[in-house]
């Protein structure tokens, strides 16, 4: 019964991941422009996104373009697009592999090594839609960052860290947990056949009888 709570609570956080790693690709809020020292025009926001840029107007008026040329871009860019598209296709899949586990347990419960085989293909899915998320997150993040603070690079072109990098990085956090956990299914169904039904032993001897002899129990022999 524990186990089973167990597996519906990293579906649940799997699901919350595969809808947060959609968000963050689809959310122009990727890079936000700051408003700093003498940049006095705050009824103005610009986000930047991985496929659009949008202009804010006192969060009453919003106008977005989507970029004209895919050949135009920055490679970086480009990786990123590549890098979250493939998170989402995988944590869709990582997500369906989780559901057939779940079912699957409640259905053949003698049966845990086809168990671990769903719950090992969900857990390692999951821990790499993770990683795949947290690459460009982090990187778009540390680039914002290292921006911000240098000198060199003007005022206006400085960008503070958008909502779409805090949406990754949560739900990079659930899908590593939830992979975590369903790997760690994988080692207790892997286990549980050992531990439950351990092998006996094909001789069994009784006890010695009154003369003093020993006694074999009857063996089958097939």
């Amino acid at each position: 019964m524990a186990c089973c709570a167990l597996q519906i609570i990293g579906l649940i956080f799997g699901g919350v991941g595969m809808v947060g790693t959609l968000a963050a690709t689809a959310m122009p809020q990727w890079r936000v422009s700051a408003h700093i020292d003498s940049n006095i025009v705050v009824f103005e926001t610009i986000w930047e996104g991985l496929w659009m840029d949008c202009i804010s107007q006192m969060g009453i008026r919003l106008q977005c373009k989507f970029y004209d040329s895919i050949l135009a871009l920055p490679p970086p860019l480009e990786a990123f697009r590549a890098l979250m598209c493939t998170a989402v296709l995988l944590s869709i899949i990582a997500f369906l592999m989780a559901i057939v586990g779940v079912k699957y347990t409640h259905w053949t419960k003698e049966d845990p090594q086809g168990i671990s085989i769903f719950m090992l293909a969900a857990g390692v899915a999951f821990l790499v839609t993770g990683v795949l998320v947290l690459i460009p997150v982090s990187w778009t993040g540390g680039s914002i960052i290292h921006d911000f603070y240098d000198a060199k690079v003007p005022t206006p072109l400085k960008r503070e860290l958008g909502a779409a990098l805090y949406v990754g990085w949560v739900s990079a956090a659930f899908l590593v947990i939830a992979g975590a956990m369903y790997c760690s299914f994988w080692c207790w169904a892997g286990a549980t056949p050992k531990s439950r039904y351990p092998s006996l032993p094909h001789h069994r001897l009784h006890k010695p009888n009154m003369a003093g002899g020993t006694l074999l129990s009857m063996q089958a022999y097939v």
